[in-house]
């Protein structure tokens, strides 16, 4: 193996490639946490769907992604252009995504529908919408995270790449101020005479178009300011072998399953808002400007939470690529996992301690802590899930010759996805238990605009039930799947050293192949 670190350092990116990098991933994380949190509490609490209807929405769209990721990693492979394989769909895609998902808020109030065949047309757009936009951005997602693998040979410079690459998802974070900047927005319509409802839904249409726009700008820089290296396998398979070749890629489908197990941490992201808004700002997060003035009980609250959740995120990402460095990453794994799942369990056991009322500081301090260490361990498990994929991609080259970087890495999407999908159907299940739901959200919002307490309002099913229903989502199903998804990676078939030896091995190969044929072109740039 001479002169290794030659090889192993002949092909990587700049520093202004990565830049364009992460601005692009932080643009295309905004334009995910715009839906996944901003449109989740649209649907849910501004035009009011039915519990059910809005579950089976999110779960369908995403088993439909769970099919169509593969696909589109299918097509990423074989795509062969002047950009590249996988800039092209980072250069054009973005503004079809921007246009779905304007389209997606663009829908009316289903409590305000007076016949039956109104309720089943605003049910029908918000389901046909959104699964618009999970196809859509499928076919950005896959090329965006695969693009990692194509941009150098070095494994150090690969493993950075992915980790500034969550920071910058993480960051992405931000996206979920949408709900207090559309009610701020609302409030101003509210003030020219609209009704409380209208004016909402006004707000987040104005907020969800001028954040999207914004999005789609700074997603563009991910296909213009990058450039490939790599040259992916010159063979194609179709979509039952790629199939195939990823679920008897054993660390591959370790991962997966993994990731399956641990969707209910998703519960957290999707209900946060939520959570924010009705727990801690009674129904409007305006209230934190109260009649008095600034209301710092509100105000404290909703640093702690929402800040300690995003601080513990940033820390989990940040730390990972040193710890990688000195320990087994199937160990820090399955540390995140299982230390991991502590912090939500404890959550609930806050709640009930605190009788159903954690925003004293007494309460809230510990309750913040908690999740900060969840955060922690969810940015963790972030990275580390991105970077154990990218190996899995050497994995396979090895093994049998076929570097397919689209298709593993439409895994890491397929469980994204698939995740966000089976908490919506948890969450909903719920809320649907407790009469969290359809009509009944339009009427909490309306009796808390006029002074009702969240913390005891009785919806039909007992005082407290939809913050109790609330604190249990966020806290019992996590802890449990965190718990659950240390079993499949206990044993992982990947070591560290094992992939060393492999990637030394693989650049190896490739400066042999391409001194046999000087000739041959590279991946070609722009």
């Amino acid at each position: 193996m001479a002169n290794k670190a030659a090889l192993a350092h002949g092909k990587t990116y700049t520093r202004g490639e990565m830049g364009g990098y992460m601005i692009g991933m932080f643009g295309q994380n905004l334009i995910y946490q715009i839906v996944n949190t901003g449109l989740y509490f649209y649907f849910q609490n501004v035009i009011c769907l039915p519990a059910m209807a809005l579950g089976w929405i999110f779960m369908l769209a995403r088993v439909w992604d769970a099919v169509n990721d593969p696909i589109m990693g299918t097509f990423v492979d074989r795509t062969h252009t002047r950009w590249g394989k996988c800039r092209p769909y980072l250069i054009f895609g973005p503004p079809v995504i921007m246009v779905v998902t304007i389209a997606a808020f663009l829908n009316s109030n289903y409590a305000d529908a007076t016949t039956t065949s109104g309720r089943i047309a605003i049910i029908a757009w918000a389901g046909i919408s959104y699964i618009l936009w999970g196809m859509t951005y499928t076919v950005c997602d896959i090329p965006l995270w695969g693009l990692t693998s194509v941009m150098t040979e070095d494994e150090g410079d690969r493993a950075k790449a992915l980790s500034l690459a969550r920071i910058a998802a993480g960051f992405a974070g931000v996206g979920v101020l949408i709900v207090q900047i559309s009610q701020a927005v609302g409030s101003t319509f509210e003030a020219s005479g609209l009704s409380h409802s209208e004016a909402q839904r006004r707000g987040f249409i104005v907020t969800a178009i001028g954040f999207t726009v914004l999005s789609t700008i700074l997603f563009e820089f991910a296909g213009l300011f990058t450039k490939e290296r790599v040259a992916g396998s010159d063979e194609h398979y179709t979509i039952k072998e790629n199939f195939r070749i990823m679920w008897k890629n054993l660390p591959f489908r370790q991962i997966l399953i993994s990731g399956i197990l641990r969707s209910p941490i998703q519960l957290l992201l999707i209900n946060a808002m939520t959570v924010v808004t009705y727990y801690y700002a009674n129904g409007d997060i305006m209230n934190v400007v109260g009649k008095n003035g600034l209301n710092m009980g509100i105000l404290i609250n909703m640093v702690l939470v929402g800040g300690m959740m995003f601080l513990g995120n940033f820390l989990g990402m940040g730390i990972m690529p040193g710890l990688m460095k000195r320990f087994e990453k199937k160990n820090l794994y399955n540390f995140a996992t299982l230390v991991g799942a502590l912090p939500y369990a404890f959550m609930f056991v806050l709640y009930l301690m605190a009788g159903g009322d954690v925003k004293p500081l007494v309460w809230g301090i510990p309750f913040s802590v908690c999740i900060f260490l969840s955060g922690a361990a969810q940015g963790a498990l972030n990275v580390l899930q991105s970077v154990m994929i990218a190996d899995c991609v050497d994995y396979e080259e090895y093994t049998n010759g076929i570097r397919t970087d689209g298709v593993f890495f439409s895994g890491q999407s397929f469980i994204t996805k698939l995740s966000s999908g089976i908490a919506a159907l948890i969450s909903s299940a719920v809320f649907g238990y407790v009469g969290y739901s359809g009509a009944n959200v339009d009427k909490l919002n309306d009796a808390l605009h006029a002074g009702a307490d969240f913390l005891t309002y009785d919806g039909g099913t007992g005082p407290g039930k939809y913050a109790a229903a609330m604190m249990f989502l966020i806290s019992i199903p996590p802890a449990i799947g965190m718990a659950l998804a240390a079993i499949p990676t206990w044993k992982y078939a990947l070591s560290d050293a094992e992939h060393t030896r492999i990637l030394d091995e693989l650049v190896e190969r490739r400066a042999a192949a391409e001194a046999a044929a000087p000739d041959a072109p590279e991946v070609p740039a722009e």
